[in-house]
């Protein structure tokens, strides 16, 4: 109850109301708080909240997106300068019912990517399009790597993070820019799919983002998990399946994709390279050349250093996918395009057979 009490206090307060809440207004209360606690927004002790306790403060770059009190200095709503974080913000803090519900965020429509490209006319998804964007689009692969050879080794080049969960980028597709776009390729836009399951909130639940899987049946019927989903009998990883979900497609050329990333970095840059999905910063020199990320391996002072722009485009869109799970349900075209120009481009220089593949 020492939370509840006030997160219930904060909620009602939100909304200037002339009379005191009844009885069933409570019971929305107590449901949507109890789903709050249970999300992944409300984990105090997650590393997204925590990282930077020994600071004691989170950074202004990082406090927009993980620190409650960050997110309401974003937009302002504080009374500072909207679109910017003027100071660190406090740790411990998590996107609470402050952060999404003051007057700002509810009129917020327009979201900015880091592309550059400014989308406007969104709905109460803005709030969760300004966080779940990632951090860095494809044309940021591309001005790291200007000037330089394919298949140059270059110490003066590092992994490009897109960053986790960018969900927003991957769902805009092509109109955003948020995987690495390959010269002479057209891409998929934004996702449009059936109006009432078109927005963040209508696929998660608003407050504890959770998948709304049961209105999916209405259309795609006996399945048992979004995952199953496929709209389409094109085999895209040439693995002969045409009935499984394309989740199972997607994660097939991922899968490749990572084997191709392993042989380029062993015959084409000369060191083998590893990845660790949960270490950053995730590539890292395989010393004992297993295809195996060991623990003394996943540590920064081992990070994959020979990086050529070839390796890293490939890579790139590797990270952006692993770190976007719902990318089947988010934009499935743009993430199987990404996926095969990504292995296409890798085939230039290693031996990899493309001809089973399909691009959508």
């Amino acid at each position: 109850m020492r939370v509840l009490i006030p997160m219930l206090a904060l909620a009602a307060l939100l909304i200037p109301r002339p009379d005191p809440l009844g009885a069933s207004e409570m019971e929305d209360l107590a449901r949507i708080t109890a789903e709050w606690l249970a999300s992944p927004h409300a984990e105090r002790g997650a590393q997204a909240f925590t990282h930077w306790d020994a600071d004691g403060a989170v950074p202004e770059e990082c406090a927009t997106c993980h620190s409650g009190p960050g997110f309401v200095d974003f937009l302002g709503a504080d009374g500072t300068q909207a679109g910017v974080v003027d100071h660190p913000a406090p740790t411990g803090a998590p996107v609470d019912c402050v952060a999404c519900h003051t007057g700002a965020a509810m009129a917020l429509r327009t979201v900015t990517f880091p592309s550059g490209v400014s989308v406007p006319d969104w709905d109460d998804a803005a709030v969760c399009a300004t966080c779940h964007q990632g951090r860095m689009s494809g044309d940021g692969v591309d001005a790291a790597v200007a000037g330089m050879g394919d298949d140059d080794v270059s110490p003066d080049l590092a992994f490009q993070n897109i960053h986790y969960r960018a969900s927003a980028a991957t769902m805009l597709g092509g109109v955003v820019r948020g995987g690495y776009q390959y010269a002479g390729k057209t891409y998929a836009g934004r996702f449009e799919h059936v109006r009432r399951f078109d927005t963040c909130t209508e696929c998660h639940g608003p407050h504890s983002t959770a998948v709304t899987f049961d209105g999916c049946t209405d259309c795609h019927s006996g399945l048992t998990s979004p995952r199953e989903i496929r709209t389409g009998r094109r085999d895209f990883d040439g693995d002969g399946d045409r009935a499984e979900g394309i989740h199972g497609e997607i994660l097939t050329l991922y899968a490749r994709l990572g084997e191709a990333i392993g042989a380029y970095g062993e015959s084409v840059a000369g060191a083998p390279i590893v990845y660790a999905a949960e270490r950053y910063p995730y590539f890292f020199a395989d010393t004992d050349a297993d295809g195996m990320a060991d623990d003394d391996e996943a540590v920064f002072g081992n990070c994959y250093q020979s990086w050529t722009p070839r390796l890293l485009r490939a890579a790139y869109n590797y990270q952006l996918v692993g770190k976007d799970p719902g990318g089947y349900a988010h934009n499935p075209r743009y993430v199987l395009q990404l996926l095969f120009d990504s292995l296409q481009s890798l085939s230039a220089a290693i031996e990899l057979d493309m001809s089973a593949y399909s691009r959508p």
